[in-house]
């Protein structure tokens, strides 16, 4: 019995069985197609509730993540207000002690630093964003779509080596500035002046890190959230 029903679309099995034994054994091979039907739609239907849990908990997990990065960039602009605040006091005695083009180089420089750095940091990562483009690319890019890339890739390159050369001369800059600081403001000014123009840097660089992170977070929640609601609408 075993052997028949193992092999149920044997013909030799099935043309030396009875008629009423063939019909027996039919009615077997349809109740076990219909099983497997059955499991294949519950095994479906389980890995679509397996994913939509997973995606869930991966949206729950990127929400508490852009959190805490928000709060993070609430205090770091706590950060550049305290640094500003800082710099306008340095200002202030830089105007008291210096002459009046000492003055207006210690602006310009101060001023450029922040244009500088931020130009600096946009245009590495636009660069950054075009390479990761052009590695992946896919085979069916078109040839114009791929020379556009290329002269996008060329442009910012030239473009990131003009800011390049632009920092370098606000570091040559910040070198005569320093020395003017330096024969006038006091030892506590000085270093407060130092480590205001330190942190100003370092502050833009951190700002840009943190907006990126949260912007491309913002992105990948927001193309989990569309997903899933996607699935529940074709479920119900």
């Amino acid at each position: 019995m075993s052997a028949a029903t193992g092999s149920l679309v044997t013909s030799s099995t099935y043309y030396s069985t009875s008629a009423p034994k063939a019909e027996l054994l039919n009615k077997m091979k349809d109740m076990q197609e219909d099983e497997l039907e059955e499991l294949e739609q519950d095994s479906e239907d389980e890995l679509d509730i397996d994913l939509a849990s997973k995606k869930q908990e991966l949206i729950d997990s990127l929400s508490k993540k852009l959190q805490v990065l928000r709060e993070a960039r609430g205090s770091l602009q706590e950060d550049v207000h305290d640094n500003n605040s800082l710099g306008d006091e340095v200002e202030a005695m830089v105007q008291r002690v210096c002459k009046p083009n000492e003055l207006d180089k210690f602006r310009m420089f101060v001023g450029d630093l922040d244009k500088v750095v931020s130009l600096l940091l946009s245009l590495s990562g636009r660069l950054a964003r075009v390479e990761n483009a052009l590695n992946s690319l896919e085979e069916d890019t078109t040839p114009e779509e791929k020379r556009t890339l290329s002269e996008k890739r060329k442009l910012l390159i030239r473009q990131h080596e003009d800011a390049k050369e632009l920092k370098e001369n606000l570091d040559r800059r910040e070198r005569l500035v320093y020395s003017i600081m330096a024969a006038h403001l006091s030892h506590e000014s000085l270093a407060d002046y130092q480590h205001f123009v330190k942190m100003k840097s370092a502050l833009i660089i951190e700002q840009r890190k943190l907006d990126d992170k949260i912007k491309l977070g913002e992105e990948q929640l927001k193309c989990l959230l569309d997903s899933l609601l996607l699935e529940q609408r074709l479920l119900f």
